[in-house]
């Protein structure tokens, strides 16, 4: 059953599809139709819960489920999949790259891809600070809070250089 996004409790479970390019308005707006058709019928088990969506920055997809009181099962899961997996066919995109890694940089989503990161740190195009949309967070609450951050506050710390480890 189809809530507004916003109404959702913190504690709601959220899945991030990221596009590896933005969506035009008619593309944003076939995505909602679908999307909203979906999130208007999502049961588990034969059972409706709480469900929405929302499409930030006309790159990502945001599905959000409130499992109070039943957490969205496999078959549930699949089924999220296969309409996302429907409006890729129909847009031409690809929500399931993982392989491209986005920042906010100048008022616009910036993809880098996965195998460049060191790189960008390392020459500086990217630091510490570069926000990052953390896509790995799990629940509304976090996605409020912490989806975009800066790098050094994700999974990103990883790929930037320790500047003591040049010392010698």
């Amino acid at each position: 059953m189809f809530v507004p996004f916003d109404s959702l409790p913190s504690s709601a479970r959220v899945w991030i599809y990221q596009a590896n390019r933005p969506l035009s308005s008619p593309e944003k707006e076939l995505a909602a139709t679908r999307l909203r058709e979906f999130t208007g019928e999502w049961a588990v088990h034969g059972t409706p819960i709480p469900t929405s969506f929302t499409i930030q920055h006309n790159q990502f997809i945001v599905l959000a489920a409130d499992e109070s009181s039943q957490a969205a099962s496999g078959c549930s899961i699949d089924s999220s999949v296969r309409v996302l997996k429907d409006i890729e066919g129909e847009l031409g995109i690809s929500l399931f790259d993982r392989s491209q890694v986005a920042f906010w940089s100048e008022g616009k989503v910036l993809l880098i891809p996965l195998a460049e990161l060191k790189e960008n740190f390392r020459q500086g195009i990217l630091n510490e600070r570069s926000l990052a949309f953390n896509n790995l967070v799990q629940s509304k609450g976090a996605f409020d809070d912490s989806w975009l951050a800066p790098a050094n506050e994700t999974w990103l710390k990883r790929y930037i250089p320790n500047p003591l480890a040049k010392v010698k």
